[in-house]
């Protein structure tokens, strides 16, 4: 058995660390793969000696046994749309060779050398986004990902699109030779749905580090109050989320010379005697209720990252095979249902995580609002200039897509297969919409942190001075790859700039 959490496939998938299988997992993995073979000799085992899903009560002529394998990876090569970028698709490896070294598939090792090999060898398999319903597997992403295995098909090097067979000719790699059931169990999974799963998890939690920061800088420049985020305030309520986010934020700001303490306006006199008050008593939600807000987001993340974790380490297609107890088990671990749902909570969070953005960059922008900058963050002349109004169209309209995209997939369950596949967990399709949300949302983070630095440079002399050190630095990271917004010039390219720039970082509050 092996065991990875996602600090594990974050170095693998992202910063390209070498994967090895050391002797004993080796040994467990041969075990397993000569006990099935022995057993099925003189037994009827599903997708050794049977056709698959309804067709599996027809009996497959021992001399037709191999070819059945190859016959069921081609012919479920059937994806279409946009495939997974590397970092994704580094994960899916990942996730199926783990599940393989849980040592209860009957695979031949030569599957998990050759997963080995294209992950170390940094070849991406060409796995398209739109193919398996997520409940017999990841049926036909996993199927490209066989089918680049045994040297068919398309794969990704040295980031150009190629013929698998030419790939491995060059660097000198054999194709696959399909034994058993080792074309089924490499489909028979949930890996495609868990590696996107994965790193959407990774780059959620960095987005929602962004969230806080941003966050913690706008009641900043804005001088408000403290008790917001206070140990008093947070504590009374007992959720975890929430108060780890205050304590994160009391933290981002423990340096700051411009955050109020509320006994400063109890001895105010002049603001006492007033009969209107001149300074803002209380900010709007989306400045004040960033703990209440970004709490549940905080939970959310780590309870998927839990189940992230459970299914990576999990053996999760079928039949399953148990040297220990000498027996073959019939079943449904391929069902998605786990994935499917967290990454329809993701989602959620994710949208509701954005769209607390765009109303902190819109109150930003609206002078109305906040008392205290130019319409639109405009460093030069009213009218005539506009600052970066434009920006918020594209950060509304981004939101709005997330909204929608953020209906449930797990409770879209279309029969298919003749009914065999009767009720199905949409696992990949959730995970990939999901993909998209966060995505989205560093798109709306790029933009409000922009702004953010914007109603930095509009504070009044002195003040830039007193906000704390790990503002000044955030501020420094977004101006080193977009400056200021000045003169009226097209943004896109400086939006794409930050965007990258926060979703390859995940900074420490």
């Amino acid at each position: 058995m092996n065991k990875i959490n996602l600090s594990d496939l974050e170095k693998y998938a992202l910063q390209f660390e070498k994967f090895s299988v050391n002797e004993k997992l080796t040994n467990d993995i041969n075990a397993s793969f000569h006990f099935l073979e022995d057993f099925s000799s003189d037994k009827i085992i599903y997708g050794i000696n049977t056709g698959f899903g309804p067709m599996a009560q027809f009996k497959i002529d021992e001399e037709h046994l191999n070819q059945l394998q190859y016959n069921l990876i081609r012919s479920h090569s059937t994806g279409t749309g946009n495939v997974l970028e590397e970092e994704y698709a580094r994960a899916v490896l990942i996730a199926r060779i783990n599940n393989f070294l849980q040592a209860n598939s009957g695979i031949s090792m030569g599957v998990i050398e050759k997963l080995v090999q294209f992950l170390n060898h940094r070849i991406t398999p060409e796995i398209f986004m739109h193919g398996g319903v997520g409940a017999s597997g990841d049926l036909v992403q996993l199927a490209h990902l066989a089918l680049n295995l045994i040297g068919e098909g398309h794969c990704f090097y040295n980031g150009e699109r190629r013929d698998t067979a030419d790939v491995l000719k060059e660097l000198n790699i054999e194709p696959l030779e399909v034994k058993l059931r080792d074309g089924l169990g490499l489909m028979n999974g949930t890996s495609c749905m868990t590696g996107i799963g994965a790193i959407n998890l990774i780059y959620a939690k960095r987005l929602l580090n962004w969230s806080i920061a941003s966050s913690s800088i706008i009641n900043e420049v804005m001088e408000a109050f403290d008790d917001s985020f206070s140990t008093g305030l947070n504590n009374v309520k007992r959720h975890k989320g929430q108060q780890e986010i205050a304590s994160n934020m009391r933290s981002f700001l423990s340096d700051s010379e411009l955050i109020r303490k509320r006994e400063e306006l109890f001895k105010d006199n002049d603001e006492m005697n007033r009969s209107e008050f001149k300074k803002k008593i209380q900010e709007y939600y989306s400045i004040r209720c960033v703990p209440q807000i970004l709490g549940p987001v905080l939970e959310t993340l780590n309870y998927a990252q839990d189940v992230i974790e459970n299914e990576l380490n999990s053996t999760n297609d079928n039949p399953i095979v148990s040297v220990e107890e000498q027996n073959v088990f019939h079943g449904g671990n391929f069902h998605g249902d786990y994935v499917s749902l967290e990454m329809d909570k993701i989602k959620i969070v994710v949208t509701r995580l954005t769209m607390l953005a765009e109303r902190q960059l819109n109150f930003l922008m609206n002078a109305n609002l906040n008392g205290k900058f130019p319409a639109f963050l405009n460093l030069k002349k009213l009218g005539f200039n506009f600052g970066i109004q434009g920006m918020q169209f594209t950060a509304t309209s981004t939101t709005a897509e997330s909204q929608t995209l953020s209906n449930s997939m797990y409770v879209h369950s279309i029969p298919n297969n003749n009914d065999n596949q009767d009720i199905v967990s949409m696992g990949t399709n959730s995970a990939v919409i999901a993909k998209n949300v966060i995505e989205n949302g560093f798109q709306v983070m790029a933009i409000h942190m922009m702004a953010v630095c914007q109603a930095i440079d509009l504070l009044p002399e002195g003040e830039k001075e007193r906000l704390s050190s790990k503002t000044k630095k955030i501020y420094d990271l977004i101006r080193s790859v977009a400056p200021a917004v000045i003169e009226d010039v097209p943004q896109s390219d400086n939006i794409k700039n930050v965007t990258d720039l926060l979703r390859a970082n995940y900074i420490e509050l």
